[in-house]
């Protein structure tokens, strides 16, 4: 059983996907921080950088876009016979407008990624205007389901489509009206947004793709789905609309939810964000993952923990890694954890455990609505894998660098501190010319000063002819200090 809560407030909508009551993915949109995958923009060429063939481009956001050549539809599609692919300052010039979708959110210190190739989602299908054919899903695998399903929507197409589509895996079951509807919308959106290109002055929005909860409803329900929860009438009131027009099919799944207790606190929704924000995972036998996210990749160990099997170390660590495979597809969900990842599963000596492992890994993946790519174990007897990244993960949108620690994860034990200051008191005595030195620091430090390490002030105020003053601050975090000359 499938089930999707709809969590609305003024300042953010949140989506949680349930799977026999288990929190598999979590989707939050702030208001005043939507997304931009997807929408298209009128931009103005800021600069051309043949060194790097690509482009900024400045779309009106605080950062200039990155536009790359080999995402430049024209150099895909309209090169001369027998020609190499054009070098893009021959393809760009700054001050050009160009009409431009975003590919990827801006992340970090990196702005947002570009292409000159629109392509338009609808329920059923995706509307590619400058291409000229029709795709299907790979996820359709029989080969005759795949020729049938093509000449189905090459028959409802007008006679002057100029533009191709590729067909979404629930297109299969469609009815021709379906299909026909879809092709209308999509044909209509491509021609709003044209003409409001033609008039308008870049940069500027030509298209914002929907709201979080419309793309749920088009693009993660799925046959699965028994129920699609939303506790906000006017939401639901909505969202019953846009089912309605674009998804009839799904305005019966829609329920409101008006109970005193909150939705996601009802479902247990709140504590998982809370577990899918700590870096240890606990696993039901007793093992334990550790997540670790950092800028250019995400690790993930597994461990033992207090797991002894039943018979033998070699079976208690084929049932550890088989549990955390299943337990790492879903937190890679749950916290949208995307780039290069590197699993350490438990080192194990059979090949067949390793297959085995691998295989239900996979497994464990294909329920992922984003491109994976799993290369196998490496000689070193790590995983290495991709999640395309198109938004920020969980713990990025939540949460910030921690100020006492500067993000390293550790800070400074009251010791260490300690010594620094009688260092710094000793350098200060010796610049400055002060009657008192009075120390402001943390209680954890102030009371280290008044027991262990009383002697080693003693002697540092003997040394320096000065008398240290010493005053807790219970505001400073343990590694901040200051010192007072009097």
């Amino acid at each position: 059983m499938e089930e999707f809560l709809i969590n609305f407030t003024p300042q953010e909508t949140r989506v949680a996907i349930l799977q026999q009551g288990v929190v598999q993915e979590l989707h939050i949109e702030r208001t005043n921080g939507r997304g931009i995958v997807g929408n298209v923009y009128l931009g103005r060429v800021a600069r051309v950088l043949p060194g790097m063939q690509s482009a900024f481009v400045d779309i009106g956001l605080e950062r200039t876009a990155f536009l790359h050549v080999a995402d430049i539809w024209s150099q895909k599609n309209n090169g001369t016979a027998g020609e190499g692919p054009r070098p893009i300052e021959r393809i760009l010039s700054e001050g050009q407008q160009v009409t431009v979708q975003v590919l990827k959110d801006p992340i970090g210190t990196k702005g947002a990624r570009l292409s000159t190739q629109v392509s338009l989602a609808g329920r059923l299908l995706v509307y590619l205007p400058q291409e000229k054919h029709i795709g299907i899903s790979q996820r359709i695998e029989d080969e005759a389901a795949r020729e049938q399903l093509r000449a189905r929507i090459q028959a409802q197409l007008p006679a002057d489509e100029a533009g191709g589509y590729i067909a979404r895996t629930v297109a299969e079951n469609a009815t021709e009206a379906e299909l026909a509807s879809d092709i209308a919308y999509l044909r209509r959106l491509w021609s709003e947004i044209r003409h409001r290109g033609e008039q308008a002055k870049a940069p500027v929005t030509l298209h914002h793709d929907l709201t979080l909860a419309q793309r749920v409803l088009r693009d993660l329900v799925s046959l699965d789905t028994q129920r699609i929860t939303i506790d906000s009438r006017e939401n639901f009131q909505k969202l019953s609309a846009f089912a309605e027009e674009f998804m009839p099919q799904l305005a019966p799944l829609l329920m409101h939810y008006n109970g005193e207790r909150p939705l996601f606190d009802l479902h247990g929704v709140e504590d998982e964000i809370q577990r899918a924000l700590a870096r240890r995972v606990d696993l039901k036998s007793g093992g334990y993952l550790i997540i670790d996210q950092t800028e250019a990749m995400t690790t993930i160990d597994v461990n033992t923990g207090g797991f002894v099997g039943l018979r033998n170390f070699d079976d208690t660590i084929f049932k550890t890694n088989l549990e955390a495979a299943q337990t790492i597809a879903r937190q890679l969900r749950l916290r949208n954890l995307g780039g290069i990842i590197i699993v350490d599963f438990i080192d194990m000596e059979s090949t067949e455990h390793r297959a085995a492992v691998l295989a239900e890994f996979d497994k464990a993946l294909a329920r992922d609505h984003t491109r994976i790519t799993v290369n196998g174990f490496t000689a070193l007897g790590l995983v290495e894998m991709t999640r395309k990244r198109t938004r920020e993960s969980l713990a990025h949108v939540l949460c910030e660098t921690c100020p006492t620690c500067g993000g390293r994860g550790e800070v400074k034990t009251a010791q260490t501190v300690a010594y620094e200051i009688l260092r710094e008191l000793l350098r200060e005595a010796r610049q400055f010319s002060a009657r008192e030195f009075r120390l402001l620091a943390a209680p954890s430090v102030i009371d280290l000063f008044l027991d262990e390490e009383s002697q080693s002030m003693a002697m540092l105020s003997d040394f320096i002819g000065r008398p240290v003053s010493l005053h807790a601050e219970p505001g400073y975090s343990q590694e901040q200090f200051d010192i007072v000359l009097l």
